[in-house]
């Protein structure tokens, strides 16, 4: 009998120890846009986000210059943003703006899968025209 107590008792016992290691392990994890459920988003949608930039960026002061700056960053499950990279830039500043403007964006709507809040790349580019 004590040793059926025992079996149960360490069986629930390493259930739990497994569950909360799969949990931290998810916490860490950053997922791809594509691959989770629920889609990461400015908490005015997208027509807001890029009202936002319209209003925020303020474009190089050169005349002719073309081309995308590409942002990706980290939506936390709190819908902070962190770990912001410009993976592409038209230069005269343009890498620093980006930055600045998405650090004031405010907390966004986080990602889920599985019904539960993730951690999530989001990749954001924005066309410069200053012909």
């Amino acid at each position: 009998m004590k040793k059926a107590l025992f079996l149960v008792v360490a069986f629930f016992a390493i259930q739990i120890v497994s569950a909360q290691e799969q949990n931290s392990q998810s916490v860490d994890t950053i997922y791809d846009y594509m691959d989770v459920d629920v889609k990461p988003d400015f908490s005015e949608g997208v027509g807001g986000l890029y009202k936002f930039i319209n209003k925020n960026f303020h474009q190089p002061k050169k005349e002719g210059l073309y081309g995308n700056v590409i942002s990706t960053f980290v939506i936390e499950t709190d819908g902070s943003i962190t770990d912001i990279k410009v993976l592409k830039d038209v230069g005269f500043g343009s890498r620093e703006e980006i930055i600045r403007v998405l650090k004031k964006s405010g907390k966004w709507i986080p990602a889920a899968l599985n019904g539960q809040k993730v951690r999530c790349h989001y990749q954001l580019p924005i066309r410069i025209d200053t012909r």
